[in-house]
């Protein structure tokens, strides 16, 4: 009687303490939940996070918010993320490029020691294109020429260190080729320049080169992944060319490091049902993504390893951001 007396007692002081009840037992969401988007309203990530958003709300009975933290080449965002308690309530939506930025310049946080990633929301397949006046019709017949002449044929990205630019080079130092990089201020800018004859090639969304198939101003050359896309048959996967290549964009959900495991299960189960929905999935094919649900252990692999492969490419080159 005595000692159950004293369990009682035990347990109302753990309890005035906040230690008796588990992780696991706390509801959450208990307060709304914020979506960091380290891109402008109406980016691409930006409409993906929007989207989430709706369903998540729905599903937790909480209003999720989306913020655009937008700054210091999309490091705002995360390191906002990271310095917030690690709750689950302060969470962010990014791009592979969360991994390729802390090797282009100098940022206040580790991301592998520092963000994990709870669920990878889509894989995004990209393509090199080839304007369709400078006379280059295959991967094979691009290679020729670029080891015939090094450096003659030029291509075009976003900038220093944008997808675009990190792509090409990773397939030209596996194919021993060099291409002169010509960097513009923005995706925008860039596909005008590929359009106006200024660049020969551009790495883009398979979803934006297969429109320049479409209107007849652009040849495929190449996709990433390895396997064709189902939009451009015919068209050789970089991964099947160069095993050592087999790489995808995506783009994910992640959360400050510290975060419970059970809140971190409860997060990827409630994203990954958002992704994996007809209506999300239909709206992400449309985007040209491939919806992943991607569980916290697969995805923050998947995140350690990208970070190493995009830090080989950008040490090779020595590319530096803007």
């Amino acid at each position: 009687m005595i000692a159950m007396r004293r369990g009682g007692v035990l347990a109302v002081l753990l309890l005035c303490l906040g230690l008796v009840l588990p992780v696991s037992a706390q509801e959450f969401p208990s307060k709304p939940v914020r979506l960091l988007v380290p891109f402008p309203p109406g980016g691409t990530l930006d409409l993906v996070g929007r989207m989430l958003a709706d369903r998540l709300r729905t599903v937790w009975s909480q209003p999720v918010i989306v913020e655009n933290r937008v700054g210091a080449n999309n490091t705002l965002a995360v390191d906002q993320v990271i310095k917030s308690p690690p709750d689950g309530h302060t969470l962010l939506v990014h791009a592979f490029l969360v991994v390729t930025v802390p090797h282009l310049q100098k940022v206040p946080y580790d991301v592998n020691r520092d963000l994990i990633g709870v669920t990878q929301t889509a894989t995004t397949a990209y393509a090199l294109a080839a304007n369709a006046k400078s006379g280059v019709d295959s991967w094979e017949a691009l290679v020729a020429a670029a080891r015939k002449d090094p450096g003659k044929l030029n291509y075009g990205s976003a900038g220093n260190g944008s997808a675009g630019h990190l792509f090409i080079e990773m397939v030209a130092n596996a194919a021993k080729v060099s291409f002169t990089h010509v960097p513009y201020k923005g995706t925008g800018p860039a596909m005008q320049g590929f359009l106006a004859g200024e660049i020969e090639l551009l790495f883009d969304p398979t979803n934006t080169v297969i429109n320049l198939v479409k209107s007849g101003k652009g040849r495929a050359l190449l996709v990433t992944g390895t396997r064709q896309h189902e939009g451009l048959p015919g068209v050789p996967a970089m991964g099947a060319l160069y095993p050592q290549l087999a790489i995808d964009g995506w783009h994910g959900v992640f959360a400050s490091a510290g975060t419970p495991k059970p809140i971190l299960d409860q997060l990827s189960s409630a994203i990954r049902a958002a992704v994996l929905s007809p209506e999300l999935s239909t709206r992400f094919r449309e985007m040209g993504f491939e919806s992943s649900g991607l569980e916290t252990g697969p995805f923050t692999e998947i995140m350690r390893r990208d970070y190493e492969r995009w830090g080989q490419v950008i040490r090779n080159n020595n590319i530096r951001a803007d």
